[in-house]
C-alpha cells in the first residue's frame, strides 16, 4: 500500500474540510438568512460542481490559475512559482470541488434553528455576530459536523479535478485515487485491491459516522 499517497490524501481532505468550514459558514448564512431576490443566481453557482463533470470544472480552475492568468501572474509574482501541479493548485481546486458538500449542510441546519429565537435574542441586544456564535452555531452542531465529514469524504475520492490541476507527482499531488489508477495501469491488481480496499473501509467509516450522528443512535441508550 502507498502510504505516502495516503498521507497526501488525508492531509489534503483535512485542510479542505477546515478551509471549507471557515469559508462556508459566512456562505451559507448569507443564503439562508439574505432576502435578495436573486440569491439563487449566487445558490445555482454554489452548487454548480454537483453536477458539472470534474474534468470540466478542473479545466477551468486550471485555466483561472494557470501561469497566463491575471491569478496566475499574481501568485507567479507573489511565490516564485505556477499555481498548477504543487499541492497549493491541489487544495484550491479542491476546497471549490467540494464547497456544496459543506455549504449544503451548513445552510440546511441554520434554516431549522427557530426564527423567534433569533428575534428574542436580538431584542435582548445581542448583536448578529454574538447570535450567530452563541445561538445558531451550538443549534445547528449536527449540519456543521455533517458538512465537515462530507466535505472530508467527497475529497478522499477526488480522481478528475486531481488529475487537472495536480497531476500525478508522488508525495506532492499523487492521492489514493491516482494511485488506484497507476496500480490498475501497471496491471498490479493486488496492490490496487489493497489501496482501493482501505479506501472502502476509511469512506465507510465516515458516512456510518454521519449516519449516526443524524439519527442520535447513542440517544437509545440507557441513562446510568
Amino acid at each position: 500500500m502507498n502510504w505516502l499517497a495516503i498521507w497526501v490524501t488525508v492531509k489534503l481532505a483535512s485542510l479542505t474540510a477546515g478551509s471549507l468550514l471557515l469559508i462556508g459558514l459566512p456562505i451559507a448564512y448569507w443564503v439562508t438568512f439574505s432576502t435578495w431576490r436573486w440569491k439563487f443566481l449566487v445558490e445555482s453557482i454554489v452548487a454548480l460542481p454537483l453536477v458539472l463533470p470534474p474534468t470540466v470544472l478542473g479545466f477551468y480552475i486550471l485555466v483561472a490559475i494557470g501561469p497566463h492568468s491575471p491569478i496566475g501572474r499574481f501568485y507567479v509574482d507573489l511565490v516564485g512559482h505556477p499555481l498548477p501541479f504543487t499541492f497549493e493548485g491541489l487544495l484550491l481546486a479542491s476546497i471549490l470541488y467540494s464547497l456544496p458538500f459543506a455549504v449544503q449542510p451548513f445552510a440546511s441546519a441554520f434554516e431549522q434553528v427557530d426564527r423567534r429565537l433569533l428575534e428574542a435574542s436580538w431584542t435582548l441586544g445581542r448583536s448578529k455576530v454574538q447570535t450567530f456564535f452563541r445561538l445558531i452555531v451550538p443549534l445547528s452542531a449536527t449540519g456543521l459536523i455533517t458538512g465537515v465529514v462530507l466535505s472530508f469524504a467527497h475529497t478522499l475520492g477526488e480522481f478528475g479535478v486531481v488529475l487537472m490541476v495536480g497531476g500525478n507527482i508522488a508525495g506532492e499531488t499523487r492521492t489514493v485515487s491516482i494511485d488506484i489508477y497507476d496500480e490498475v495501469q501497471a496491471l498490479n491488481y493486488a496492490g490496487a485491491a489493497k489501496t482501493a480496499f482501505f479506501l472502502l473501509v476509511v469512506s465507510y467509516l465516515v458516512l456510518l459516522t454521519v449516519y449516526a450522528m443524524n439519527r442520535k443512535v447513542w440517544a437509545a441508550w440507557p441513562q446510568k
